[in-house]
């Protein structure tokens, strides 16, 4: 490994004078032979390093051998029989809990810096956030996105390598209500949870369509004739408009987004790499098309110093973009899907019809992870059982490549065997390859397939 030291720094004249270069601070300025280890969700509920095999040993090889090890991390720890806290009424739509002992087994996977903003972050309240950011930091991994207040929550954290410090910016744009994090306001406290950005969803519908909405609109009792847009209508709380083609649009509120800008611009200015991580599951778990706001968004959070953009929440792949000579996944999709949760809550049991009484915690799951719940599909889709591990490597600090490892998940084994990660064998490697091909081909990015690996090779002035 090559040592990390002033000389392998790049370096403006601005740089190298008293004064604040805003240009130079937010060019990427590690080492050469840099990498980044990127993957999607670790949905995990047990250590799993001292108990599978070589297929599994041989993908987590790929994350010892990084820089910085990424994955979202989309479980809490804890020891159920000394815990203090309850499951919450607010869930991610299942209750995702694992034993003390997953915090070393992340150590030995190889994974150093972790995403904490989603979904499922406030399952089990403050006190499993708290419990989860202590075996986190008992075990020396780095985390961010999830706080006892806003600040905490946003703040960038920082793993020292010896090729450049990495600053790590975690948000969600799916969470639930109760968990979203904020600050002090006069004499009332701040309110702990998760870095938000949240959005406005408008359903867009053709034009005719919206006309039998503003009808029935204004049908129902209690409806105020107002001016109005006229390509606008809202009922029942949702707020439909006028296009060629239905589908979903969003908008980031205005305050999520400064706060998250400001802190991925602080990231980088106290590091030499910063990774910015968004947890959404918009449009849905069926989409494999990122919604209409992300790609503005990653583009806006590299051109303020992000050096790599790593989306998840959807559970599948989806396309990767090259911006600026960075990588912008937006999606990895599932990394580890180990999902033998135990206990699930007495709501999850009512949600699946259930009876604590008759039926078991697994019954529970199986329901939730092959049936979903409203328009969630669960995992019943073979989809959600392949993925990559992206590798990115960067030489005279910028990216030089990246090497796309496809994993699959065992899909066919039963439940209590399911979910751990291996190499997917060569017909099924090219399926997944030429599938990531179809969704980046949007964005100008070409994946060559190279003995079962993509790769992406990125030259300087590359229009990727």
């Amino acid at each position: 490994m090559e040592p990390y030291s002033n000389e392998n720094r790049s370096s403006s004249p601005a740089q190298q004078g008293s004064g604040y270069d805003a240009v130079a601070s937010i060019e990427t300025n590690v080492a050469c032979g840099f990498t980044m280890v990127a993957v999607g969700d670790l949905i995990v509920t047990r250590p799993l390093t001292k108990y599978q095999g070589e297929d599994f040993a041989a993908v987590v090889k790929i994350l010892q051998n990084a820089d910085a090890a990424f994955g979202n991390m989309e479980t809490n720890i804890f020891d159920i029989r000394s815990f203090k806290g309850s499951p919450q009424a607010e869930y991610g739509g299942a209750y995702h809990v694992s034993l003390p002992e997953l915090g070393p087994d992340l150590k030995a996977m190889g994974f150093n810096i972790l995403a904490r903003a989603n979904n499922h972050a406030f399952d089990w309240g403050l006190e499993g956030m708290c419990e989860t950011s202590h075996a986190l930091d008992q075990n020396g991994i780095v985390h961010a996105g999830a706080g006892k207040n806003l600040a905490q929550a946003g703040a960038p954290r920082f793993l020292e390598t010896p090729r450049g410090r990495v600053a790590l910016v975690s948000f969600a744009s799916s969470f639930t209500p109760l968990s979203r994090a904020a600050d002090p306001a006069g004499e009332a406290p701040g309110r702990a949870g998760v870095n938000p950005l949240r959005l406005a969803k408008t359903t867009v519908v053709l034009p005719k369509m919206l006309e039998s909405l503003r009808r029935i609109r204004n049908a129902l009792p209690g409806f105020k004739p107002s001016r109005e847009d006229p390509n606008r209508v809202v009922l029942s709380g949702v707020t439909y408009k006028s296009g060629e083609i239905a589908s979903y649009s969003y908008e980031a509120d205005k305050r999520d987004l400064a706060n998250i800008l400001r802190n991925v611009r602080q990231g980088k200015q106290f590091a030499d790499f910063c990774i910015v991580t968004n947890h959404g599951h918009q449009p849905g778990n069926w989409y494999q098309e990122p919604p209409d706001y992300e790609q503005s968004l990653a583009h806006r959070l590299i051109d303020t110093g992000a050096d790599a953009y790593v989306g998840h929440g959807p559970h599948q792949l989806r396309g990767i973009e090259i911006y600026k000579g960075r990588p912008i996944f937006y999606s990895l999709g599932n990394f580890i899907i180990d999902d033998l949760r135990t206990p699930v809550g007495a709501d999850m049991f009512a949600a699946y019809g259930k009876d604590p009484r008759i039926d078991t915690d697994a019954e529970v799951t199986a329901d939730e992870m092959t049936t979903g719940y409203e328009t969630d599909p669960g995992f019943s889709d073979p989809v959600f059982y392949e993925s990559i591990v992206a590798v990115s490597r960067f030489e005279q600090n910028r990216l030089a490549e990246l090497r796309l490892y496809p994993i699959e998940l065992d899909r066919s084994k039963r439940l209590a065997n399911r979910g751990v990660p291996r190499r997917a064998p060569a017909p099924q490697a090219r399926g997944i390859l030429e599938r990531l091909q179809k969704l980046s081909k949007p964005f100008g990015t070409q994946i060559a397939i190279v003995d079962d690996v993509g790769v992406i090779i990125v030259r300087a002035n590359s229009p990727q």
